[in-house]
This record gives structure tokens, C-alpha cells and sequence, in this order.
């Protein structure tokens, strides 16, 4: 048995006697991580979602002041991948495609300091090998209603006139459109009495070096009584999040395979935990990892017909932040 199929057929082994566990899948699906969710800390991995936390509170930030570098993809680089997902997009083969790159970053900060020190909504620590300050949740499960907030479009909150910018964007008000059609689309695979209950509020992201404002919308559908012991079949058919590959998905990923320079691995896949009554979950998006050569910040965006490769550009760069107040 491959280690996606033994990972959801344990999830929802877990759901059915209610027995609260963490799980991390990894965008490929090859190296999922599902455990209970007591022996997470004793495994190296530390998360604190929306204040449900394995960490502990004590910890004091290093007195020297933050440096923060980053060595983005040059244009020239970015070009080069960017023509042949438009190419895609021209023949109609994707409507939308998340386009990711890696960056090399300096930070005089250890992964552990940037865990503890980051402001967002989903964070995970995830032994000495990544963490993520993600603000997407992925899917929330509460009293039978499963819930989506896919975020589409980001600007700098500090541009005259940024929330009307944002929303009154065409590119952007596309792009949001179809996730949210994609996302309908998925959870109406699993649930019933699918709808969007907001669309396109926007929320302000503080990071290191500027506000950010990011639109987002709400979808709900209410899910089967027996929803718990099929918690692991309900993930599964809907990775990978419609967010972060792009419409059609199958179409899309194999589009992304070949314009990314290599696997994303848990970047951009999914954390979360089922407390024995409900489930919380994130994109892992907002990503540093450790690698042989350094660290690296895995950053991207949503590509359409009528993206311009210089506005795509600055927006994978405006991504690689930390989160700290």
C-alpha cells in the first residue's frame, strides 16, 4: 500500500473513533505525515493554529535587529517559464496556474525564532526541515459545515487607494472568480448545499517591511452525519488545493510540472488537525525551508490570460516576507 493511501485510510480511522491527530501532506502526496495529535511535539513538530497550540508561550525574541535578504529569480529566468504556462493558457489547456519558484533568503533567524515569532493565522514547525506562517485555510469542519476561504489577489496596503485598486482590478476579479468556481466545484464533491457565503473581503497582512491586502472569499457546504470516519477520503479528493495549482487541475499540474523548476514538495500542501469533533486546516503557503545551500522562501502566484509577466513578477517577490510585528 503507498503512503497517501495508508495516510487518509488512517485519518479516517482516526475520525471514526474520534481520536483527535495532526496530519502534513506534502503537494506531491508522497511523503504525508498523519500521527496522533499527543505525540506531535514529541515528534519535532510544533503548530499553532487560530490558538490551538502544541508550543509552549515562553520565548523571547533575540535582542539584534532582523536582517532579511532575498535573492529572487531573475526577470530573464522568471521569463522563461512564464512564456510556456501562457502558452498553456492561450490554448486552453488551464484557465488559471500557480506559478512557484524558490528563493534563496538570509535570515538571522532560526526556523524555531521565525515559528515563535511570526504573526498568522496557521503556523507550523515541522522538525529542522521547514515552517510555514501560512494565512489560507484550506478546509474548517464545524458542527457538519465545511468551510473554504480561497485568497486570490494581494497588493500593498500602502498604495493610495489600494482596496479599490484591488477589487476593481479586472485580471484580479477573474482570477478570483475562477477559484471560487473551482472551489465550489470541489467541495460540491463532498458536500451538499454548496454556496458562496462572502465574496471578495479583503484582510490586511502585516509583515516585516510593509501591509499587505489580500481578497479572499467564503464557501460552506454541509457534509454527511458520518462525515468524521471519511475525513481522510474528504481531504483527498480535494488536494491539491484549487489555490495553489490552478483550473483544470489535472491539465494545470501537468503544466506546472513542467514549467517549475523542481518538485514542491510541502510547499503548498496541507497542514491540519482533527480535535475528535472538528477539523482546522491551512495552505502551506508562506514557506522557509532549510536546504544544503541555505534557506529558501517559496513564493508565487496565480497566472491568467491577461497576466502581465512584470505584475507577476514583483508579486512573487512581495510575497517573500516574515510576518513579524
Amino acid at each position: 500500500m503507498d503512503q497517501a493511501k495508508k495516510a487518509f485510510e488512517l485519518m479516517n480511522h482516526f475520525g471514526s473513533k474520534r481520536l483527535p491527530f495532526l496530519f502534513v501532506i506534502d503537494f506531491e502526496c508522497r511523503k504525508p505525515v498523519v500521527l496522533p495529535l499527543e505525540e506531535a511535539g514529541k515528534e519535532g513538530i510544533f503548530f499553532d493554529f487560530r490558538g490551538q497550540t502544541n508550543a509552549g508561550p515562553s520565548f523571547s525574541a533575540p535582542a539584534d535587529s532582523l536582517i532579511f535578504e532575498k535573492y529572487p529569480i531573475l526577470f530573464s529566468d522568471y521569463l522563461k517559464a512564464f512564456e510556456p504556462v501562457m502558452a498553456g493558457l492561450q490554448s486552453g489547456n488551464s484557465y488559471l496556474l500557480n506559478l512557484t519558484f524558490p528563493t534563496p533568503v538570509k535570515i538571522n533567524r532560526t526556523l524555531s525564532e521565525i515559528f515563535f515569532l511570526s504573526r498568522a493565522p496557521y503556523k507550523l514547525l515541522f522538525r529542522d526541515a521547514f515552517t510555514v506562517f501560512s494565512p489560507e485555510c484550506f478546509v474548517r469542519i464545524n458542527n457538519g459545515i465545511i468551510s473554504s476561504f480561497p485568497m486570490k489577489g494581494t497588493i500593498d496596503a500602502g498604495m493610495p487607494g489600494a482596496d479599490r485598486l484591488l477589487l476593481e482590478d479586472a485580471k484580479e476579479i477573474a482570477e478570483h472568480h475562477t477559484i471560487v468556481d473551482l472551489i465550489r466545484n470541489d467541495l460540491s464533491m463532498v458536500a451538499e448545499a454548496v454556496k458562496v457565503k462572502r465574496f471578495r473581503y479583503l484582510e490586511e497582512i502585516r509583515t516585516n517591511h510593509r501591509h499587505l491586502l489580500q481578497a479572499s472569499s467564503e464557501i460552506t457546504g454541509r457534509l454527511p452525519v458520518d462525515w468524521a470516519s471519511q475525513v481522510g477520503n474528504i481531504l483527498k479528493t480535494l488536494l491539491p488545493a484549487g489555490s495553489i495549482s490552478g483550473a483544470p487541475k489535472k491539465k494545470t499540474l501537468e503544466i506546472i510540472r513542467r514549467a517549475e523548476p523542481d518538485e514542491r514538495g510541502y510547499y503548498t500542501g496541507i497542514c491540519g488537525i482533527f480535535d475528535g469533533h472538528g477539523l482546522d486546516s491551512a495552505v502551506m503557503i508562506r514557506f522557509i525551508e532549510n536546504s544544503p545551500g541555505g534557506k529558501l522562501f517559496r513564493s508565487g502566484g496565480g497566472i491568467t490570460i491577461n497576466s502581465n509577466p512584470e505584475s507577476e513578477y514583483r508579486e512573487l517577490i512581495d510575497k517573500i516576507y516574515v510576518p513579524f510585528v
